[in-house]
């Protein structure tokens, strides 16, 4: 005989839920969220986590973890990670939350502050933001400057070894004293022991100088940068130092894109495009040997009608063709800054809507939620480098450090 239904579940549910503390709520909302979200990566992999089958057509690799606010409070999201592709709950989560906040704030901050122009005021109407006032654009500018100082002081040394490293620098205006001044904005990027692409670090200073990134890669060596191979930037000479000096043993690999532009402008205009003809055939070799093979030529063919150029290339040789002491297929990811030339759009077309700014701390608001939101797709999507790549590169370096200290070896035994 069946025992009467003494209990009710449902009502013994709501009133647990009705009693229950804000943290047993946000506890129960992300153990739902969560397992929807497990549920779902196992959909995108064709079977259930840690269930081999053949309809399995990806695997999960860990999780990343994401902050979502709620009416009960904010509560730590597990973004499942796939070994392959990308996995992302557009349904959920806003990848472009940060930016939009900050750049609302920056454009309101020049509203309220008295600097914008007609186009400006036009602007602030269209994003709807002529109704803030001055507290709730101190608010929201508060808010984003925690999450962005967050970003641009977190510990490097979880992520790492960061093997390939790409240093630049942007210029902005910037309101100080009732002056219009230039500043400009440090950007480093790297590749992590993953195979994806991280923002190392940003830094707003006065003026492109070796005390400048000599600070800014000090500090990224303080929050953990560690194991660096290679760094690709330009040539300039307080950077160059700053890399020698705060990453010893690391090699440095001058960019081909604007090393082109330096070497134009000792070359005569008739011949620069034959010059550039022949330095474009080097970069289109094979491998180590036919580059430097190809190099030679290119020093032969010119050696006589244009010894300056000549001898301007055989300076840089070195610097020029680091390259190719690494794998070949990843060539054209390290011998120039191109592939940070993308970042460099996204965060102008964000800044270019401001124009001039009204203070440092804004550049540093906008420019770091830029970053911080490209930071999360590069860690979202598919791996920059493969592992088999990064650990060639890594053992080839080994391999060139012992070969090269050999002979030291063999001289101090004779002795």
């Amino acid at each position: 005989m069946a025992a009467p239904h003494i209990i009710d579940p449902a009502g013994l549910l709501g009133q647990a839920l009705g009693d229950a503390s804000p943290d047993l709520m946000r506890h129960l909302l992300s153990t739902v969220i969560n397992s929807l979200l497990s549920a779902e990566a196992d959909a995108v992999c064709g079977a259930e986590y840690g269930v081999a089958g053949p309809e399995r057509v990806n695997s999960r690799n860990g999780y990343r973890h994401r902050e979502l606010d709620t009416r009960i409070g904010t509560i730590d999201v597990a973004v499942p990670k796939l070994r392959s592709g990308s996995y992302f709950p557009e349904w959920l989560l806003e990848r472009r939350k940060r930016a939009e906040a900050a750049l609302v704030s920056v454009v309101a901050t020049c509203y309220l502050l008295g600097v914008s122009t007609r186009r400006m005021d036009k602007l602030v109407q269209t994003l709807g933001i002529t109704s803030l006032s001055k507290s709730q654009v101190s608010r929201m500018a508060a808010d984003l400057d925690e999450q962005v100082h967050a970003f641009r002081t977190r510990p490097l040394g979880e992520s790492g070894p960061f093997t390939f490293v790409s240093a630049d620098a942007l210029t902005m205006k910037v309101r100080e004293q009732g002056r219009v001044v230039n500043a400009v904005v440090l950007v480093a990027t790297g590749v992590n022991a993953d195979g994806h692409r991280e923002v190392l670090g940003v830094k707003v200073a006065t003026s492109e100088t070796k005390q400048a990134w000599n600070a800014f890669f000090a500090d990224l060596v303080a929050r953990g940068l560690t194991g660096v191979l290679l760094v690709t930037s330009d040539a300039h000479a307080g950077l160059v130092d700053a890399i020698a000096a705060n990453l010893p043993g690391t090699s440095w690999q001058r960019c081909r894109t604007h090393f082109s532009a330096n070497l134009m402008a000792v070359t005569p205009k008739s011949a620069w495009p034959a010059v550039k003809t022949m330095l474009h055939s080097v970069y289109d070799q094979p491998d180590p040997g036919s580059v430097n093979s190809q190099f030679d030529k290119l020093l032969d063919s010119i050696g006589a009608s244009l010894p300056k150029v000549a001898a301007y290339l055989d300076d840089v040789r070195a610097d020029l063709l680091t390259f190719t002491a690494f794998p070949q297929p990843i060539w054209r990811q390290i011998w120039s800054n191109n592939p940070n030339e993308r970042l460099n759009k996204e965060i102008r077309r964000r800044t270019d809507v401001v124009g001039i700014f009204p203070d440092r701390d804004a550049v540093t608001r906008l420019v770091g939620a830029v970053l911080a939101e490209q930071h999360d797709e590069w860690t979202e999507g598919r791996r920059y480098f493969a592992l088999e790549i990064l650990a060639k590169a890594r053992d080839g370096a080994k391999t060139t450090t012992a070969t090269t200290e050999l002979p030291e070896l063999e001289t101090a035994t004779s002795l």
